[in-house]
């Protein structure tokens, strides 16, 4: 299941290793935009580092994410690949990271300078609340108009999500849920057996924070 960050939250880690000073920060991010805008920030309010290397994960399709990553003048794969790599094995998508880093005078050699970058981002992610990214299937009911509104709060009752309610020559309800097989149970229970469904796709969700209301 993959996973972000809430738009609010603001994970931050920092790390002196060897004299070198490591901040690293975290995002949610939806596109380069986004990410870019992150990245901004850090060269802004830390404009003394030396380096400012980033990776972003964008998208929740697995096979057609947007990746990216970079050693902003560090030696090639010891910054932005343990990055991006920080961000793979947490399963978390739709994040970007920058860290930013104030050479101490002392040389860490290509290992020690990825270990340093994916420590940073891994403290950064372990101080952060993670949110699940949900599938949500998308299918369409049919109602008749007197039928409409006592089938739409059946559903909401039982836990799904009604996105939508329009009329037409028939009413039309689109409910979102991540068990078609439990709507289509409850779909036939509360018409009868004669309520039909049609699947209409997926979209991303994320799990918001439950202790907010």
């Amino acid at each position: 299941m993959p996973y972000s960050l809430d738009p609010e939250a603001r994970p931050c880690a920092e790390a002196v290793i060897k004299k070198s000073r490591f901040i690293a920060r975290l995002r949610y991010a939806v596109d380069e935009e986004h990410a870019a805008d992150l990245l901004a920030h850090a060269r802004t309010v830390d404009r003394g580092a030396g380096h400012h290397c980033f990776a972003y994960l964008l998208g929740d399709e697995t096979d057609c994410r947007a990746e990216r990553s970079s050693d902003d003048g560090e030696p090639g794969g010891t910054a932005g690949a343990p990055i991006l790599r920080a961000l793979k094995a947490r399963d978390l998508t739709n994040v970007a990271a920058v860290v930013s880093r104030y050479y101490g005078g002392v040389k860490l050699g290509t290992g020690g300078l990825a270990r340093a970058y994916a420590g940073t981002v891994n403290a950064a992610i372990e101080s952060a609340s993670l949110r699940p990214r949900l599938r949500m299937e998308v299918f369409r009911l049919e109602a008749d108009h007197a039928d409409a509104g006592r089938v739409e709060g059946e559903l909401r009752s039982r836990g799904f999500e009604v996105a939508e309610l329009t009329y037409g020559d028939r009413a039309a309800i689109t409910v979102l849920c991540t068990d078609p097989v439990e709507l289509r149970s409850t779909v036939n229970g509360i018409t009868s057996g004669i309520g039909e469904i049609e699947h209409r796709g997926h979209v991303w969700r994320q799990r918001p924070d439950p202790r907010r209301r």
